[in-house]
């Protein structure tokens, strides 16, 4: 007898159906065909110890399964429930007359319970392109699927609840999820916010920049300054996501695995922040069994490299091409896999070695030399793409001790959001460009020229200050995104002034002053 479900592989954010073929003669040999892994072969005495364990026996006869396209490399664990129903319904053992209607995926413990799987989302997204009736997921994943409308999503404990469900002994209802409400009530709860910071307000001026053009950003100062503070309340500055950029985000971590088991929709921007120590795969996604790495995982959201200049150089410079690109491509000698990385780059670091350069209350004790052996660990193309440049210094214990909340990102996100509708209503012409930061040299031309007295001020400071030709771009585009800030439709003499001012380490003398 010959049977088929259907199941899903996920390669990066593509999913293919996948066909599970089971074909039971007389006999007493196991055949397994289609390129499955360690784990989906070792599926067969998972499903063998589950059926035992239920009350069923694992068939006897000739077995043949194939999984179809069988020259597609299949990897994981989520092969056992759709196989386990195929060899139930070769064997007879249950009847299931609208068995091809169901895609279905899941680990089975050798209970016979349903263990979660990775990619649950992009699946459900497939199996309602590929116009299944329903989905078959474990009960953990179910609220994760459960987001795709117009497809009936049952979250099963146990094998035995999918094999009654399938053979009509009882009924379970599909799950169903009001994703815009759970949505949209997520989208402003934050449990960090810019009230706590007292003092800084240069410092929160940049932020708001880089948060209101998309502009990458880099804050160097002393050791308890306020870096990773002010870094990690930027989310909450940041405009909400749109539904499209949270399930294309979601999608991400729902194939990595780092959805949680009430989680449907992500509501709000990821904000990712890797030790040092990471690697270049952990960065940038691959290894064995290919896997999104941090710069994804910070799609449309944050990536914030605190202490920048400890970073392993080389593992910096794989950085270089996402940052342009907005995606990334990894090619092994078994795969090729594409994955989006349009993400905000934010670093912090310190001046030096004792970590006290341009510090007014420490006294610091490097050469500039060392000072400036530390600083080239970051390279000139890496800090090419990073648009605002800023020293920070310690906050006087006067700011430190006021009662007084700062403003609160409340109130600096509305401007940045109606800075973003400016920009987006500018770009609405030039696809693939939704903020400052995106920018081609034709579009910096079009819309971020400034006046005869601006042009002279920046010919000015890149003669006085020995900027690098690179900065020159850089500072229109910051300029613009200032310029929409103050709701002027053209790039004035001002505005390139406060973007000079982000450039500092453009500086020729910055390490000998």
């Amino acid at each position: 007898m010959l049977v088929k479900t259907y199941c899903a592989a996920v390669n990066g954010l593509d999913v293919t159906t996948i066909t599970i073929e089971v074909s039971l003669t007389i006999g007493v040999m196991y055949h397994f065909t289609g390129l499955g892994d360690t784990a989906v072969r070792e599926g067969r005495e998972r499903i063998a110890a589950a059926l035992q364990h239920i009350g069923y026996k694992f068939p006897h006869g000739d077995i043949t399964v194939n999984m179809a396209p069988a020259d597609l490399r299949k990897e994981g664990s989520s092969f056992d429930l759709p196989l386990a129903i195929a060899l139930m319904a070769a064997s007879g053992s249950m009847e299931c007359p609208d068995l091809e209607s169901y895609m279905m995926v899941g680990e089975l413990s050798l209970d016979g319970t349903l263990q979660p799987v990775k990619g649950a989302l992009p699946i459900a997204i497939r199996a309602r392109k590929e116009q299944f009736k329903g989905l078959i997921v474990p009960e953990q994943n179910v609220r994760e699927a459960a987001v795709v409308n117009n497809l009936e999503v049952y979250g099963m404990r146990s094998l035995t609840d999918v094999i009654n469900f399938l053979s009509g002994r009882k009924s379970f209802e599909p799950t169903v999820i009001d994703t815009r409400r759970e949505f949209y009530e997520q989208q402003s709860k934050f449990d960090l916010d810019f009230a706590d910071v007292h003092g800084q307000e240069a410092a929160k001026r940049a932020l708001e920049v880089a948060a209101a053009g998309g502009h990458n950003l880099i804050m160097i100062g002393s050791p308890g300054s306020g870096k990773s503070m002010m870094a990690k309340r930027l989310p909450s500055i940041l405009p909400p996501l749109s539904l499209a950029e949270s399930l294309e985000t979601t999608q991400i971590h729902s194939i990595a695995g780092k959805l949680g088991r009430n989680d449907t929709l992500i509501s709000q921007r990821p904000f990712r922040a890797p030790h040092h120590t990471i690697s270049e795969v952990a960065l940038v996604g691959g290894g064995t069994n290919p896997q999104p790495g941090e710069i994804s995982l910070a799609h449309h959201g944050v990536l914030f490299l605190d202490e920048l200049t400890e970073f392993n150089k080389q593992t910096l410079e794989v950085l270089r091409q996402p940052l342009e690109d907005r995606q990334i491509t990894i090619s092994r000698a078994k795969y090729s896999l594409t994955l989006p990385c349009s993400f905000m780059f934010v670093a912090s670091c310190n001046p030096c070695p004792c970590g006290y350069y341009g510090d007014p209350t420490h006294t610091c004790v490097c050469t500039p030399g060392q000072i400036a052996r530390y600083m080239s660990r970051i390279s000139g193309p890496l800090m090419d793409r990073i648009d605002i440049q800023i020293e920070i210094t310690p906050v006087p214990f006067r700011d430190i001790s006021k009662t007084k909340p700062g403003e609160p990102s409340e109130n600096i996100r509305a401007r940045v959001i109606a800075a973003r509708q400016i920009q987006e209503a500018r770009f609405r012409e030039h696809p693939g460009v939704h903020c400052n930061a995106q920018m081609t040299e034709r579009l910096i031309h079009q819309y971020a020229e400034p006046d005869e007295a601006g042009i002279q001020m920046l010919r000015m400071a890149m003669d006085r200050l020995s900027l690098s030709a690179r900065a020159y771009s850089r500072i229109l585009k910051v300029a613009r995104t200032i310029a929409d800030l103050d709701g002027s439709e053209h790039v004035l003499s001002q505005h390139i002034a406060e973007a000079i001012g982000y450039r500092n380490l453009d500086r020729g003398d910055w390490a000998e002053r």
